[in-house]
């Protein structure tokens, strides 16, 4: 493996206000010097739960996604508040987002979303033991649940509504953690 790039300046700036973009002046270990851009994580982290109501039946979310101005079906996600682990993350997200709350929680594996530009890495948690809880969340309007066989997998990985690549992956995560912990 070839040695890290040295990093000779780095900048940051806030284009667009919204998102910190850190600009890099890097040389490789050949003496070619180039110039990256990334975006910085701004958060404390994120977690993407797969809520179970079996080994076998997963909850889903159905909701808007600005991105597309469709909706989608996704899993329940998001960022870490101040002093939050990513189980007690997990936990408050299911019950605003999902309307349960999970006897047990189990951090799986993380995620990245695109390295080659993005600092940002998102935890795969596992909430089994569901039972209905909710807490208010920030959503604009009540996000609808939807059900799914894990043995049918494949067959929504294909749906034009279920197209978030950290959600797929997730699900085919948990599926094969299940199978290996039989």
């Amino acid at each position: 493996m070839p040695d890290l790039p040295k990093i000779l300046d780095r900048r940051t700036s806030r284009p667009g206000g919204l998102f910190e973009v850190e600009t890099l002046e890097l040389e490789f270990s050949n003496g070619v010097q180039r110039t990256y851009e990334r975006l910085l994580n701004s958060g404390l982290g994120a977690v993407i739960v797969v809520p179970l109501l079996d080994n076998d039946t997963v909850v889903l979310l159905r909701e808007y996604c600005a991105g597309f101005h469709r909706y989608e079906l996704g899993l329940v996600k998001g960022r870490l508040d101040p002093g939050e682990s990513h189980v007690e993350a997990a936990d408050r997200e299911l019950k605003e987002e999902a309307g349960y709350g999970a006897g047990r929680i189990e951090i799986i594996n993380s995620l990245s979303m695109a390295p080659a530009y993005m600092s940002h890495e998102t935890v795969v948690v596992l909430a089994r033991d569901l039972y209905p809880c909710r807490l208010q969340g920030d959503e604009p309007e009540p996000i609808e649940t939807v059900t799914w066989p894990l043995a049918d997998l494949h067959e929504l990985a294909l749906r034009e509504d279920m197209t978030e690549g950290r959600t797929v992956a997730a699900l085919y995560l948990a599926r094969d953690y299940l199978e290996n912990e039989s």
